[in-house]
């Protein structure tokens, strides 16, 4: 019989994964095989716990093949998991399996995502596409093959309007949420902006428009690259371009077209977000400043340069402008006695913004959507910042679009848009 100097079988003392010479209680427990995948023979950790009682050498432990298994086990195939000599007593894993806690993570189950998750309900990550009960999916609608880029509901329509990388426009029926249209513009849609009866959509080098009630159609040219964001201020359309200028048009009610109003110029980079509040036209670039501009003069006012990287997204909301940006903060901004715009609160984030939007729930409470480059996004109570859940996707969510009576859309990088219903905290406590 083969004895170490203890008196112990130095053929099982070897299996456990000891090396000679080394005491058990000085050894680790090999981590896959408490999680049941380690295929190790012979792994160098314990392949028990070392508060376990000693394995029994009368079980038919020594004795074993390079298979892990004894000859006489009556199994001739290589095992997919080693269990230690002490699994017994219905325990999973080593560990009795009264003392395993499952503790749901907001961190979204991939395999689920994948359609292939084996936990089930025991799965410690979310199989689910939103964390929260302020919230509820209504639908999803499929057909564009890219990213989605832009989303616009026009007043008085039934109509929803999507833009795609996939260089579609797809007109979806609200009622039934069937798609009823379309039509290829010949470019990747950078965004997609709605004013009245009128949808703008930015690609590259031209601004294309559509008049929902007369169905005209026009082309707006001038700018150079790709076309990102869009916003109407003071009976103007402005477009940021790829190159840092800013294109304004003005609606010539005539000649029912849009003529070339000014360009302004003032960022390095390219403009990527635009929003209008206070008699000030707001821009976010990917030079990390934004701009403040003058709508009666349209000259620059005040540059911003706190951020420190992509100011992706601008919003304004009351007396405040939101920015976020792909350093990781939300930052608020409000106005001095002068009237110069300084940094008031910043929020952080453990990954870069790309959107924001606002909007009321049912019980008319303020809302801050901030969409997050690892695909989801944080739905926040303002003015407080505390968080009320989040919505998750397979893709990063470059817009959402809120709508009327609660909705909101969401459009992800796989050309998936979903439809978004706030619901009251009355309906989601009795549900």
């Amino acid at each position: 019989m083969d004895l170490d100097a203890n008196g112990g079988n130095s053929r099982v003392f070897h299996r456990l994964g000891a090396q000679p010479g080394d005491q058990p209680k000085q050894q680790k427990v090999c981590a896959y095989w408490r999680a049941g995948k380690c295929n190790r023979f012979p792994c160098q950790f314990l392949h028990r716990e070392l508060s376990g009682p000693t394995p029994n050498t009368a079980n038919g432990a020594g004795g074993s093949s390079k298979r892990g298994l004894s000859s006489d086990s009556g199994f001739s195939g290589p095992p997919t998991v080693r269990r230690s000599s002490n699994f017994n007593n219905g325990s999973r894993w080593g560990r009795p399996a009264n003392n395993r806690v499952v503790r749901k993570t907001e961190k979204l189950c991939n395999y689920w995502v994948q359609g292939n998750c084996g936990y089930g309900d025991k799965c410690r990550f979310l199989h689910s596409w939103s964390l929260g009960d302020g919230f509820s999916l209504l639908t999803q609608l499929e057909g564009h093959q890219k990213l989605v880029s832009g989303i616009a509901l026009p007043s008085g329509s039934d109509k929803l309007y999507t833009g795609s990388k996939d260089e579609t426009v797809r007109i979806w029926d609200c009622q039934s949420g069937q798609c009823a249209g379309v039509f290829n513009l010949g470019g990747e849609i950078g965004c997609t902006m709605t004013e009245g009866p009128w949808i703008f959509f930015g690609i590259p080098n031209v601004v294309k428009v559509l008049n929902t009630q007369t169905n005209t159609e026009l082309s707006l040219n001038g700018p150079l690259g790709q076309i990102y964001a869009m916003v109407v201020g003071n009976d103007l359309l402005f477009a940021g371009t790829q190159d840092g200028a800013i294109l304004a048009w003005k609606f010539n009610a005539t000649t029912n077209t849009f003529e070339p109003a000014a360009s302004l110029k003032g960022h390095s980079m390219t403009v990527v977000s635009l929003v209008v509040g206070a008699n000030r036209l707001f821009s976010g670039s990917m030079d990390h400043s934004i701009r403040v501009w003058s709508l009666d003069t349209l000259q620059c006012v005040q540059t911003l340069s706190e951020h420190t990287s992509v100011v992706m997204s601008v919003l304004c909301w009351e007396q405040f402008l939101l920015s976020c940006s792909l350093d990781k903060t939300v930052k608020v901004w409000a106005a001095t006695e002068s009237g110069n715009l300084e940094v008031t609160y910043t929020h952080n984030e453990e990954h870069g913004l790309l959107t924001l939007c606002g909007m009321h729930d049912l019980e008319g409470k303020p809302l801050l959507l901030c969409s997050c480059n690892d695909n989801s996004i944080r739905i926040y109570d303002l003015p407080a910042f505390s968080e009320r859940g989040r919505i998750f996707a397979k893709q990063e969510i470059r817009v959402i679009h809120a709508g009327p009576s609660g909705l909101f859309f969401t459009g992800d990088g796989t050309g998936q848009v979903r439809v978004w219903n706030c619901v009251s905290e009355s309906s989601a406590t009795s549900s």
